[in-house]
Formats: structure tokens, C-alpha cells, sequence
């Protein structure tokens, strides 16, 4: 039997590399092509999400401990031995939930981008490429193909946004490009840095289970946690790193928007977790309440800009940096429920941005305008596509129903339990989404409603059923996991807790030393293991 994370990542690969032996011209074969492996890919991956509970632990990290943490859909092959280098592929409960999410929007995006005009082979190329890349950082349980991925990721946002993206009122092209791979490429370096550094306090290993067992000093772990967690925290974005994401999705297609928003954004957030948390957990004890402080700014700077965009890609591209604040602010809470609030939200986020930028797509591609000052009434002529955003508003602003909902109010009840003057950041995030309310219903009311212009009154709707497969698929996720939450809940905490555990442990075990709480031997044991 076919391993499925193997499956997941090597079927994209093959379908880059099959483009290659495809006609350019021969525009239907291409997209069959595409359309049948991420399909496979979506089907497996909702396979491996419905079986995950079932699947036997491939690899255990700190076995025996309260923190145990297993991996499954194990694969293990050695690629230089000499180096420690291996294809070690595995999920945990929050890697299998990023990979169904992956499939999801690259199997929607795929339909979506039936309308690219020109170039449509390299374009598909490039698309599955990074799709390829994406899969392979959710997948990795070997450091350096974890960041080979991570690089793979980022190369082909350069050529999608630069070759097609599109130059507008608000936002250059190219500057749009060479912003977003510059910064994305210093974050990286940031990261390599610090991975490195880890490679060698641990002994000289790449095996990432392997690491979650090792035990970092703590003056490693107070030096280097910064490093990483900056090195990944630009690309979540965290303010103020901010500002090359609004532009990059005012400038990409379509499909590149619901790609960049909806996963590309959620590497980040995944690498503070899966490394930088997991790796320094005594470091993570002591920042973390500061990152609280720039989740703030993330919620409410994103949100205050967002309300003063007329564009309507800039408009939920700073709601995208609103939203991950949120993100943000699960994890710096340090609480379980806000750690599985934070990850379902990766999820539930990626989902809505991924609907409401298809659809945007739609219509932009018939008016070649995003201004909401020279649009209005299109429900009259697109009552699809207007229902369909309307319900990407609503998931956005966390109406009860949709999985941003649950998401959203388990980071905030993880946030107050902060409690005292630690409730400040909870407290601007409820009045974020009050922020929300305000950006999306004025932009609903603008685009949708209203007096419509003559120039508009030919527009064609979404008819189809290819054409409705996408906003199906999207709108059906968010109501699956807003009604029934709990499989998804179910999954991500049986990731998340051990991951807890972990990090009470480690603080706890430091404060007793330094208090000199522990008896001598344990003292010299605690010392001699964290050496």
C-alpha cells in the first residue's frame, strides 16, 4: 500500500514534471492534468484526516513521558547517510489538519485559475510546484527537508505574482514581488540561522523527533528563540513584518491570493509551533507574553487599515494580518484551549480567505476593476458569487455557524485566562472583531448593493457546476467544522497537549533549580541532561 503522505507529496511533483512533455497550446490537457492530481491528492488527504485516529504511531518523541508525542503515516528514506539526511515523512493531529487544508485550496485553486489566459502550461507549473513545497514543509520530519520545502515554497510566489499578477491603483506589480520574496527570503535566512545553531547543540542531528527529544540548555534556548521565532513570525505576518502580505495579494491572481492567504500565510505559524515552541520551550515560557503585546497590533492595526482600503483585495489582505493575529495570540496565551484554538483557526481562516479571494477573482476578471468606488448592485446580475461572499464576510466576522466562530472564541477564552492586566490583549481582540463587522459590511454594502452602473449589467454570474465546484467545496468546509468542530478539535489535541505538557515541564524543572527547590543530585541530573 501506497503510503498517503508520500502519495500527497510526490503526485504534484509528477504533475510539474508531466507539464513538461504536455503541448503549451493544448490548454485543456494541461489543466486535466492538474485537476486530476489534486484531486487524488484531496481525496487522499481527506482519507488520511477520517483514519488519522485509527493509524498506528510511526515515530514517538520522549516516549514513556507525559509528554509523549506520536507521529503517524510514518515514511523513512535515507538520502545521505553520511550527513544524517533522510525523507522522513510523518503527521501529527495539527500537520494532517495544515495538509487537508493544502488539498482543499489547491484542488479549488486549480479550477479557479481555468481562466489564466496566457502562458497557462508554466503557470500550472509553477502552481504545482509550490503545492509540492507547501505539502513537503506539513509532511517533514527531517530539518533539512523541512527547510528545503520552505525555500520551494516561497520561489514560485515570485514568478505566479510577477509574470501574472497584475499592476492597479493601489499596488505596483513588481514592487509588490520583489517586496514579498525579500522579505520572505530574510525571514528564511533568520530561521536557517537559528536551525543550524540547533543542529549542532543537538549533537549534529536533522531528525526532528530526534530534536523534540533534546534537551537545549537555557541560555541556548533564550538566544536563539528570538531568532527563529522572528525567522518564521515575518511570514505568519506578525507586525510589523506585516506589510509585504496586503500588497502581495492585491498583485497575484486569484488562485495565487487564495494560496498565499490560505496556506503560504499558515507556514509561519506552523513553524513557530512545530520548531520554535517545541524546540525552546523554557525560552517560549518567557517571550511569549511580549508576543501577546504585538498580537495587538496585528488585530487592531489590521483592522483600523483594512477599514480605510477602497480596494477590495487590500481590504482582506489586512484583514488576513488581522486575523493571524488572532493566530498569534492563541499561542502566546500558553493555554491548551488557546493552542487548539490557534491551530483550528490556521485552518478555518485558510478555508474563508481562500473563498472570499476566488471570488473576487471572479468578478475582477470581467471588470478588471477591484475599486469599490466604481462598482455596486452586482447581486443583481451575480447572485452566486454575491451569496458566496457574503458568506466568506460572515465566517470573517465570526458569526456562530462557520468554523471561525469556534476557532475565534477558544483563542479568546485561552487569552483571558491570562487574567488581571494580562486581559488587555483578549479584550483589543473582542474588539477586533467588532473592527471586522465594520470593514466587511461596508464593503458587502458597496459591492453587492445599491444602484448598479449600466457598464455592469452584462456581467456573468458563476453558472456552471465546474464553475461552482470551488465556492461548493469552500463554504461546505466552513460549515462542516462550524456545526460539528469537535473531529477537528478532536485531532489538533492530540498534538497540542504533549506539546503543553512539555513546556510546564521544562519551566517548572528550570524555576526548581534556580530556586534550588530540587535536591542536590537532582540539581546536578537537571543539569547534566540540560547540558
Amino acid at each position: 500500500m501506497i503510503n498517503p503522505l508520500l502519495l500527497i507529496l510526490v503526485v504534484p511533483a509528477i504533475a510539474a514534471v508531466a507539464l513538461f512533455f504536455v503541448p503549451g497550446k493544448n490548454h485543456a490537457a494541461i489543466r486535466g492534468v492538474c485537476l486530476f492530481a489534486t484531486l487524488i491528492v484531496m481525496i487522499t488527504a481527506i482519507v488520511a484526516f477520517i483514519g488519522f485516529d485509527s493509524a498506528p504511531d510511526t515515530y514517538t518523541a520522549n516516549a514513556g513521558t507525559d509528554h509523549a508525542h506520536g507521529y503517524r503515516y510514518g515514511f523513512n528514506q535515507p538520502w545521505v547517510e553520511d550527513l544524517g539526511l533522510q525523507l522522513k515523512l510523518g503527521v501529527d493531529g495539527m500537520g494532517i489538519a495544515m495538509v487537508l487544508l493544502t488539498a482543499i485550496i489547491m484542488f479549488c485553486a486549480v479550477i479557479v485559475s481555468f481562466t489564466v489566459p496566457n502562458r497557462v502550461k508554466e503557470y500550472y507549473i509553477s502552481l504545482m510546484a509550490l503545492g509540492t513545497g507547501v505539502f513537503g514543509v506539513f509532511v517533514s520530519l527531517d530539518l533539512f527537508f523541512y527547510y528545503f520545502f520552505y525555500e520551494l515554497a516561497v520561489i514560485p510566489m515570485f514568478l505566479l505574482i510577477g509574470i501574472w499578477g497584475s499592476t492597479t491603483k493601489t499596488v505596483d506589480q513588481q514592487y509588490a514581488t520583489m517586496k514579498l520574496v525579500l522579505l520572505l527570503s530574510t525571514g528564511a535566512v533568520f530561521a536557517l540561522v537559528g536551525l543550524i545553531a540547533t543542529y549542532f547543540e543537538a549533537g549534529g542531528t536533522f531528525d526532528m523527533v530526534a530534536l523534540e527529544e533534546a534537551s537545549l540548555s537555557t541560555g541556548f534556548q533564550m538566544i536563539w528563540f528570538p531568532v527563529v521565532f522572528i525567522g518564521f513570525a515575518s511570514l505568519i505576518p506578525m507586525w510589523p513584518f506585516h506589510s509585504w502580505s496586503p500588497a502581495g495579494h492585491a498583485a497575484a491572481p486569484a488562485a495565487v491570493s487564495m494560496l498565499h492567504a490560505g496556506v503560504l500565510m499558515k507556514l509561519g505559524a506552523y513553524g513557530v509551533l512545530r520548531i520554535a515552541i517545541t524546540y525552546y520551550p523554557e525560552a517560549a515560557a518567557t517571550y511569549l507574553p511580549y508576543v501577546g503585546i504585538l498580537c495587538c497590533m496585528n488585530i487592531v492595526y489590521g483592522a483600523l487599515v483594512a477599514i480605510s482600503q477602497r480596494d477590495l483585495k487590500l481590504i482582506i489582505g489586512y484583514s488576513s494580518s488581522s486575523h493571524m493575529g488572532y493566530v498569534l495570540l492563541g499561542l502566546a496565551s500558553m493555554t491548551l484551549v488557546g493552542w487548539e484554538g490557534a491551530v483550528f483557526l490556521m485552518f478555518a481562516h485558510g478555508i474563508m480567505t481562500a473563498l472570499a479571494f476566488s471570488l473576487i477573482g471572479w468578478f475582477y476578471d470581467q471588470t478588471h476593476t477591484r475599486m469599490l468606488d466604481d462598482l455596486g448592485g452586482l447581486m443583481k446580475v451575480m447572485p452566486f458569487a454575491g451569496t458566496g461572499f457574503i458568506i466568506a464576510a460572515m465566517a470573517s466576522a465570526g458569526l456562530p455557524g462557520f468554523a471561525n466562530f469556534v476557532s475565534e472564541m477558544m483563542v479568546i477564552f485561552g487569552a483571558f485566562k491570562w487574567g488581571g492586566w494580562g486581559m488587555i490583549p483578549a479584550i483589543l481582540a473582542v474588539w477586533g472583531l467588532v473592527l471586522t463587522g465594520v470593514y466587511l459590511l461596508r464593503a458587502v454594502k458597496d459591492l453587492w448593493f445599491g444602484e448598479i452602473s449600466p457598464r455592469w449589467e452584462n456581467l456573468k454570474d458563476v453558472r456552471t457546476p465546474m464553475q461552482k465546484t470551488p465556492y461548493v467545496i469552500l463554504t461546505a468546509t466552513l460549515l462542516l467544522f462550524g456545526f460539528w468542530p469537535q473531529p477537528m478539535i478532536k485531532t489538533i489535541h492530540q498534538s497540542v497537549e504533549p506539546l503543553m505538557v512539555r513546556m510546564q515541564d521544562a519551566t517548572a524543572e528550570s524555576a526548581a533549580v534556580e530556586e534550588g527547590a530540587l535536591p542536590a543530585h537532582d540539581q546536578d541530573a537537571a543539569a547534566e541532561e540540560s547540558r
